[in-house]
């Protein structure tokens, strides 16, 4: 019983580390649109916009499906984030968190 336990728990991570591999290169391309709020690399320079460079994959999927079901509002996000497949979704979360950010603590 132990083994058939460790199996399916085995198949159970894997399916959802599978399902969110998005496509770069898609990403990349439609993350043109992201950049009007979310600036060109990732980094905003909108206030009201956070950076997406470096977010995680769960995260970003996360918070798209939200604003797509109306549990989270924003007076742009909720409109812009209705178009994108699930697809689209995942390739731009692929992009989006390829991104290397470094950080300089203040002294």
């Amino acid at each position: 019983m132990t083994r058939i336990a460790a199996i399916i728990l085995s198949i159970l991570i894997v399916i959802p580390l599978n399902s969110i591999a998005g496509d770069l290169a898609s990403g990349k391309k439609l993350a043109r649109k992201c950049s009007v709020c979310h600036g060109r690399d990732g980094i905003s320079r909108d206030p009201e916009a956070p950076h997406l460079a470096g977010m995680s994959k769960l995260y970003f999927i996360k918070q798209m499906e939200a604003y797509q079901s109306g549990q989270r509002q924003d007076r742009r996000m909720t409109i812009i984030a209705k178009p994108p497949s699930e697809a689209d979704i995942e390739d731009l979360a692929e992009w989006f968190s390829q991104h290397t950010i470094t950080v300089t603590a203040p002294e």
